[in-house]
């Protein structure tokens, strides 16, 4: 498995081009830009209508050539999160795009503490699957 999906099949897998000072830190809740363990794809969570979604908004060299062996062409800017909803509080769930297997699966999002969110994403009904702790990166913003 390469990297790309092990870190979508997470409900998390997904971020783009940053610049440090650009970010801005939201008081509270998931929204914001977080990193996966590797630190090698950055995610946008925002609102997206009565939903949020998070977009790519960096990745490493490493995980754009893994989402283009997956025939993904540009992972910066890529929905990997969608249609996430309150489950309950502190915990979402949607669906996670992976870019290196072009599939979506059943993802959920629990935030652990206002700088961690555990993500955990699930091939069918429960089964087959993986979760990843991310972290928020502080001041960040798309």
């Amino acid at each position: 498995m390469t990297k790309l999906s092990a870190l979508a099949g997470l409900a998390i897998a997904a971020g783009l081009a940053l610049a440090p000072n650009a970010y801005a830190q939201p008081a509270s809740g998931v929204e914001g830009v977080w990193r996966n363990p590797k630190n090698s794809v950055h995610v946008n969570i925002k609102p997206c209508g009565q939903k949020l979604c998070g977009f790519v908004i960096w990745a490493s060299a490493d995980a754009q050539e893994d989402a283009r062996r997956g025939g993904t062409d540009n992972l910066v800017g890529l929905q990997l999160l969608r249609d996430f909803g309150p489950e309950k509080p502190g915990v979402w769930k949607g669906k996670v795009f992976v870019p290196d297997l072009r599939a979506t699966f059943a993802g959920r999002a629990e935030l652990i503490d206002a700088n961690t969110l555990k993500a955990r994403g699930c091939l069918v009904a429960g089964v087959f699957c993986k979760a990843q702790t991310w972290r928020r990166i502080p001041g960040a913003a798309d």
